[in-house]
């Protein structure tokens, strides 16, 4: 017996809680100190996140992503206005629908109905590279469905899922316990289980990951009961690419106990806390700063780099601001930014760095 489904408890899972409590503790103050202000994050960050997910979770299976198809893709969805249209790409607007679908509609139904849905629209082409694939269908074929590494002849089997005329009952299974476990199961424990389980069984012939990250992404909806993402697990995943397939291959080759699985999982999302709260003091800064000299006169290209000057925040603007850095940044003549950074000096929105002569640098003054 090589794999967990192979075991006698399988579907049962066990874990430590000894292992999770601190971290998960941590977690849920993160969380409830983020959620209080996420009124900072505008539509804007939407975007950006279901971008990001969008071209991570493809980029973990080695697919890259038009940046500016995607993004395109993700607005209109989102239902912004005069946003510019890129070419469109069918597997791109079923990969964007599907994860929007997943965490917009977090409290509807999981079915498999719906993942089939996701399925088709994720591969609307109907193949796998050069192979014609069963599309919006369960996997039923009695060929192995492995993860391997290796030139042929030297293979290695990282995990085998099970056989195709078990994966109906598996679903079936997998679909009873997601309903079951909602409200009974802590919501990030369950977010990492159902990733976890629904990865093993591998149910598609292709496209398995990305609809386990989306799963993922509707469990931790569930959890917080909000229908839209505020950060993207599939580019801290990324990040840590190699390490994710290791636990996941530890543990699929276990007895059942995904320990290791579930403490690697909140440590990401304990990651990914820590990017957002980043943002939220960066989105807290610049709005403080705006509000605050709301009433001083700026011509365009001064608001221009006062906000890039806010986005380098809290790290500062490598070097500082120099009247060459300004003239790149706005197309000014020399004697224009010149002219600028000394109004903007004597209006207090920045200060003179220490040096002198050539070396003069400019930094922003927040307070």
């Amino acid at each position: 017996m090589r794999f967990i489904w192979q075991h006698h408890q399988w579907p049962l899972f066990t874990w430590q809680d000894n292992a999770l409590v601190s971290l998960l503790s941590k977690i849920r103050k993160q969380q409830g100190k983020i959620l209080a202000d996420l009124h900072l994050l505008g539509v804007g960050n939407q975007v950006q996140v279901y971008t990001e997910e969008a071209i991570k979770t493809s980029e973990i299976e080695g697919e890259k992503l038009d940046l500016e198809s995607v993004r395109s893709s993700v607005a209109q969805r989102l239902g912004l206005k005069h946003v510019s249209v890129s070419v469109q790409h069918r597997n791109v607007d079923g990969l964007v629908e599907m994860l929007l679908d997943a965490t917009s509609r977090w409290n509807s139904a999981l079915t498999l109905k719906r993942l089939c849905g996701w399925h088709a629209a994720l591969i609307p082409s109907g193949h796998s590279g050069f192979k014609k694939i069963q599309v919006g269908k369960l996997r039923t074929s009695h060929e192995a469905m492995r993860v391997v590494s290796g030139r042929i002849g030297k293979e290695k089997i990282h995990f085998e899922a099970p056989p195709g005329d078990r994966v109906a009952k598996e679903m079936s299974l997998f679909l009873k316990w997601w309903k079951s476990s909602e409200g009974q199961t802590d919501g990030l424990i369950r977010a990492a289980i159902a990733h976890f389980y629904f990865v093993t069984i591998h149910p598609f012939e292709d496209g398995n990951g990305r609809i386990a990250r989306a799963i993922t992404d509707m469990a931790v909806a569930q959890d917080e009961q909000k229908g839209t993402r505020y950060y993207s697990l599939s580019s801290q995943i990324m990040k840590r690419r190699k390490a994710y397939y290791e636990v996941l291959e530890r543990c699929q080759k276990g007895s059942g106990d995904i320990t290791g699985w579930l403490q690697w999982f909140l440590e990401l999302v304990g990651h990914t806390l820590d990017e957002v709260e980043l943002n939220l003091n960066k989105s807290r800064v610049t709005g403080d700063f705006w509000k605050r000299n709301r009433n001083v006169t700026l011509n365009d290209r001064q608001r221009k780099v006062l906000q890039t000057l806010l986005d380098f925040e809290p790290m500062g603007f490598e070097g500082g601001l120099t009247n060459r850095k300004y003239v790149g940044l706005t197309r000014a003549s020399r004697e224009s930014a010149k002219r600028d950074l000394a109004d903007l000096e004597e209006k207090g929105l920045i200060h003179r760095s220490e040096a002198g002569g050539r070396s003069i640098s400019y930094s922003l003054v927040k307070k």
